[in-house]
């Protein structure tokens, strides 16, 4: 059976980053700049199973979130159109890496360190895998996690840029690739 190829100019374009990088922000804002559908992972996850993400991952346990979290990348990954935000630690898996830079435009949204810390307060309560870590922990999990996100199509430091600002530049950066890759 043939697999359809998408056209460059209508992949959808995928946002990966630590947890509290503005994925979710700026892919709403791309989405509506763009008139695509935004998607966002765990909010999907979130009706799938009726339940906060935070509660999927106390009473049904990590591993089932990473199955429904790879299952849901797969099926919007292969969807025209689309803008997706994937969860902090959806690139953990190879697979889910490898679904979304062979069906997607990738994009790493990167923070410095200092500046996450200072976002720490708007997003700990949300964040299950942050609950009962020192900023200690929570440092070397953050440079761990730097390193599953090597693998993408673009990447934008984000530290000095509000989230229009950070939106209007990969707008205009998706427009001008569609424009050169867009012709072949």
């Amino acid at each position: 059976m043939a697999v359809e190829t998408i056209p460059f100019r209508e992949k959808s374009i995928v946002f990966i980053g630590f947890m509290g990088v503005g994925k979710t922000t700026i892919g709403q804002l791309v989405a509506k700049k763009l008139y695509r559908d935004f998607i966002d992972i765990d909010k999907e996850i979130e009706k799938e199973f009726g339940i906060p993400t935070s509660e999927v991952f106390k009473t049904l346990g990590e591993k089932t979130f990473r199955e429904k979290e790879k299952e849901m990348i797969n099926f919007y990954s292969k969807k025209r159109l689309k803008i997706i935000s994937v969860g902090g630690g959806a690139f953990l898996q190879e697979e889910i890496r490898r679904i979304c830079l062979e069906n997607c435009i990738v994009f790493f949204l990167d923070l410095s360190w200092e500046s996450w810390k200072e976002r720490l307060s708007l997003i700990i309560d949300s964040r299950p895998v942050l609950q009962g870590l020192t900023l200690e922990e929570m440092e070397k999990l953050f440079y761990e996690r730097q390193g599953i996100y090597s693998t993408y199509n673009s990447k934008l430091q984000t530290d000095s840029l509000d989230a229009e600002e950070v939106a209007d530049y990969i707008v205009d950066s998706l427009k001008l690739a569609w424009d050169i890759y867009g012709r072949h």
